[in-house]
């Protein structure tokens, strides 16, 4: 019943580039506060593990060099500052569609720069959605393991309690999510907050102690470790990105607090705390090379241990919180732009819009996450899994900045690509380390992109196929209203309402209301619902209106692909337009498919089933979009697909 409409309108005419800022009336530093809470979750837990798997890495498991630590200390500050500040930070946070971010969003600026939606940009636009799935499976599941593992340092004596406590703690935090982030979120800022502030205190001692550490920055010594150290360098670099996943959550996050605050908590808090506390942690490692069981815990004395276990627990219960809400966006925004089937989503605040609760994703992201503990039961273990996902979106997002940058911001292709090439070189490096790993578990990120992949492509392909059957059969709309009015039924007092995908085809629910009844309603309208490419539409340009008869009119509906639709509330404005629209005399009319495979169809037999069984799970169209029960009609129509 969607359709992505290029022509929708954009929002009011808002600057492709704009400021990216939101919330005017919220001052800048509760959004720094906040943002520091949800945004830089992910990132700011990498402490954890990043270090340590990087110099296992490097030194292959043998002994402790300074040139191991130097060079894999210089390649997570530069990461940091290349990745991260100069990528993200500084460039692609100034992407914005309407002060939204994101990989979906970034596709969709990039389809509006060529005017059209080709085959490449819904190929990379599905390649990152379906990689971030991988990612939001991975990130709870490898950071409360790393966080629990600190167990381990208070005593020996709890680690078989380890991924039991892991499993209780996923099953909390998936358990309350139906009932919203609101209350929780409000802890998430003042928690990070002094988090990072604990991890940059913490290092303070060791660097004071060997002050030479600070050498490391010198990007001599990541060129210089690359260089001598052939295969065990790239598998190094691999590692080295895990100090930087979770980078995409800048950019998604742009809508919900602004390019500022983001890029002030960045500058000011976040980069100095990660940079002083990896230098802590490899100052640390040169001077008890036994610290590399664990250099993050070790850093602490023995009686901050358990509380630093628990802010750590903390800390990434909240970089998983973030990640499982991206899910929920990210889901309604594939739904949305017609990739994947309607399903249920519940709003769980009354004020904003964007706190949602997606209980099928939920279920799904849980069973995923449970079964990672279980298999690879260890943090170091799940590390290997870790990284593909993520560097695959940034190597996809690369791509589609270059074309905004190209079309959008009207540079020269020639200045687009040296801005962007640099980038796309490191991001394909380190996909290239991280590609090292599919056999340590890095094949579980790949597998289930690519079924989330299967699952976009078929349901986008079954639906092209099923609208262009489905269109050759049926009537024409104004041929059908104008010889209604010449040869006019019976009519019946009220509104009735025909939801269609197509607005020129008389919708299958007329044609039989018309068959079985005999009978027309004072006034018919064929109500089709569009997804604009922006994510929100103006209250103002929600409607449109066209007479097409006495009897008949067309509405269309225009969302952001941000937006739940609301027909109701929707409709309720056309009274605006002259249109009195009162839900208690009006009838909406639906049509019910029944679908089957046909003996001869544009996909394989296996993929028609898969979309069959897409089609049925869909969450029912009256509940999507938000239709009182009461004023519904259900019609059932056999089609084969």
């Amino acid at each position: 019943m969607m359709m992505l409409s290029a022509a929708a309108p954009n929002g009011g005419g808002v600057p492709l580039r704009g400021d990216g800022e939101a919330h005017p009336a919220t001052s800048f530093w509760a959004l720094t506060v906040g943002s520091i809470g949800v945004v830089y979750g992910d990132i700011g837990t990498s402490p954890l593990y990043a270090f340590r798997e990087a110099i296992v890495a490097a030194t292959a498991g043998g002994e402790v060099t300074r040139a191991a630590v130097f060079g894999v200390l210089s390649l997570i500050f530069w990461a940091l500052i290349i990745i991260v500040t100069l990528k993200y930070v500084l460039i692609l946070l100034r992407a914005d569609n309407n002060g939204e971010g994101g990989t979906l969003t970034l596709m969709a600026l990039a389809q509006r720069a060529l005017g059209k939606s080709t085959p490449i940009l819904f190929l990379l636009g599905t390649i990152s959605g379906a990689l971030f799935y991988g990612d939001a499976v991975i990130t709870p599941a490898l950071s409360v393991l790393s966080a629990v593992e600190g167990l381990k340092i208070v005593t020996p004596a709890f680690e078989p309690y380890v991924v039991p406590l892991t499993v209780v703690i996923l099953v909390a935090l998936f358990a309350v999510q139906s009932r919203g982030t609101a209350q929780v979120a409000a802890f998430f800022g003042p928690v990070m907050l002094v988090w990072f502030v604990a991890i940059a205190i913490a290092a303070l001692y060791q660097i004071a102690a060997m002050p030479s550490i600070l050498l490391a920055l010198n990007p001599w010594h990541a060129i210089s470790f690359l260089a001598t150290h052939g295969v065990i360098g790239l598998v190094t670099l691999g590692a080295v990105f895990l100090a930087v996943t979770g980078a995409e959550a800048l950019y998604a996050d742009l809508g919900h607090f602004g390019r500022r605050p983001i890029q002030g908590a960045w500058l000011f808090l976040v980069l100095p705390s990660l940079v002083l506390n990896y230098l802590g942690q490899g100052a640390l490692v040169l001077n008890n090379p036994k610290a590399i069981e664990n250099p993050f815990f070790l850093l602490y004395p023995d009686w901050a241990l358990l509380p630093v276990v628990v802010l750590a627990t903390a800390a990434t219960v909240i970089a998983s919180q973030a990640v499982i809400t991206g899910a929920y966006s990210l889901t309604r925004q594939a739904i949305q732009l017609g990739l994947l089937p309607r399903m249920e989503i519940r709003h769980t605040s009354e004020t904003q819009v964007g706190q949602i609760f997606m209980p099928r994703v939920n279920t799904l992201l849980l069973i995923g996450v449970l079964l990672l503990v279980a298999l690879f039961r260890s943090s170091s273990a799940l590390a290997s899994a870790y990284g593909i996902a993520v560097t695959g979106t940034m190597v996809v997002t690369a791509m589609m900045a270059f074309l905004v940058i190209w079309k959008n911001w009207k540079w020269s292709p020639w200045a687009a690509a040296a801005l962007i090439a640099p980038f796309l070189v490191i991001d394909l490096s380190f996909l290239g380390a991280n590609m090292l790993k599919v056999f340590e578990g890095g094949w579980m990120p790949l597998a289930l992109g690519g079924l989330v992949m299967m699952i976009m492509y078929t349901w986008r392909r079954g639906s092209r196929l099923l609208f262009d059957k489905t269109r050759k059969q049926e009537t024409s709309l104004r041929g059908l209203v104008a010889m209604l009015e010449k040869r006019p039924p019976v009519h019946v007092p009220g509104t009735a309402v025909f939801l269609t995908s197509d607005p020129t085809s008389a919708p299958t629910a007329l044609m039989h209301s018309l068959k079985h009844y005999k009978v027309l309603h004072e006034k018919n309208v064929i109500l089709t619902v569009e997804t604009a490419d922006t994510p929100k539409v103006a209250p103002d340009e929600r409607v449109q209106i066209e007479q097409i008869g006495e009897n008949f009119s067309c509405v269309t509906l225009h969302f952001g692909y941000m937006e739940t639709p609301n027909v109701p509330k929707a409709l309720a404005i056309a009274r605006k337009l002259g249109w009195q629209f009162d839900i208690m005399s009006t009838s909406f009319f639906l049509s019910r498919r029944s679908l089957r495979p046909a003996a001869k169809s544009g996909m394989p037999r296996w993929q028609d089933r898969l979309f069959i069984r897409l089609a049925q799970s869909a969450n029912d169209a009256t509940d999507y979009f938000q239709i009182p029960t009461g004023r519904v009609v259900e019609i059932g129509t056999q089609v084969t697909v």
